[in-house]
């Protein structure tokens, strides 16, 4: 075993846990589950197989999983970030074995291939793979950013390397779970891209840099599509994934997925935020109380919920 332990966010995972888990269990048995106090077989599952397991409350998921790195049992020398629908391939277990102990020191942080499987398809166009996801870290070098949407881990020092093999992301729920997920999501990426204009919370972030690395870029693309008209963005986005990066070569299901997450969601987050102009204008204040009265949110502190 590698001297690596590994937290999970959970809530009602039960269809996903125990496969998450056990991929685990071939580098590490430090397995840390936060549960924000499930209502199915979860936490009976997780234990089963050796994690130990603490509840807490759901706040957001930046509280969360700061929460599991403070609370963390295990003190080993690296720590990482896991979804409970993300589970290791072999061949990163066995780089992992491998290779973990041999890092040089100067780097504290370490990069994986994402690898996105959809209706059991691998989506491996459109710009989807490979999405190169810090998730390995010096423990005590890394925090989860404080953001409404994408968040990232933050290294306070050290450089970086890439590992050559790839965690996958494949969720087992339908199609009807997915699309209200992604209404979820849409109104806290309507509060990201408010955010860059209006600037809310003030809080550190990832630097953004095209040229940097792969959540910087992110985070500088997303800056850049947030100046952009509300609806022609979600056309322009799809194109690009669409027809410019090959999505169309993925099929059928391919099609699903790029139409849904590269388009639908991207509409349907400016259609919220033309919602919030509509009711609210475009003045920060009148914005802030909005999402106050309307969603209890608190802008200005993403991990915070206000009563209403």
């Amino acid at each position: 075993m590698i001297d690596l332990s590994v937290i999970i966010l959970t809530n009602n995972e039960s269809k996903h846990i125990e496969r998450c888990i056990k991929s685990l269990l071939q580098i590490t048995d430090k397995i840390f589950i936060v549960d924000s106090f499930s209502t199915d077989d979860t936490v009976s599952l997780a234990r089963n197989l050796g994690a130990a397991v603490m509840q807490n409350p759901w706040v957001s998921y930046s509280f969360q999983f700061n929460y599991g790195i403070q609370n963390n049992p295990f003190k080993t020398k690296w720590l990482m970030r896991m979804d409970a629908d993300e589970y290791l391939t072999p061949e990163l277990a066995a780089e992992l074995n491998a290779s973990l102990a041999n890092v040089a020191e100067e780097v504290s942080g370490l990069y994986v291939k994402r690898r996105v499987i959809f209706m059991d398809k691998w989506i491996h166009r459109g710009g989807y793979y490979p999405i190169w996801l810090l998730r390995i870290w010096r423990n005590g070098l890394g925090t989860c950013e404080e953001l409404w949407m994408d968040e990232h881990i933050k290294l306070s020092s050290g450089i970086t390397q890439q590992l050559q093999h790839d965690i996958v992301d494949h969720n087992l729920n339908n199609l009807t779970w997915w699309t209200q997920k992604h209404n979820n999501y849409a109104i806290r990426e309507v509060i990201d891209l408010l955010n860059i204009k209006y600037n809310f919370d003030s809080k550190e972030t990832v630097t953004p840099s095209f040229w940097g690395t792969q959540e910087q870029r992110t985070r500088y693309l997303k800056v850049k599509y947030a100046g952009m008209p509300l609806f022609t963005r979600p056309f322009i986005y799809f194109s690009y994934r669409y027809f410019l990066k090959g999505g169309f070569l993925d099929g059928g299901k391919g099609l699903i997925w790029h139409i849904l997450q590269g388009f639908w969601y991207r509409f349907l987050v400016d259609a919220k935020i033309y919602e919030v102009y509509y009711r609210a204008g475009k003045n920060k204040e009148q914005i802030v109380a909005h999402f106050r009265t309307e969603y209890g949110k608190d802008l200005k502190n993403p991990n915070q919920s206000v009563r209403v």
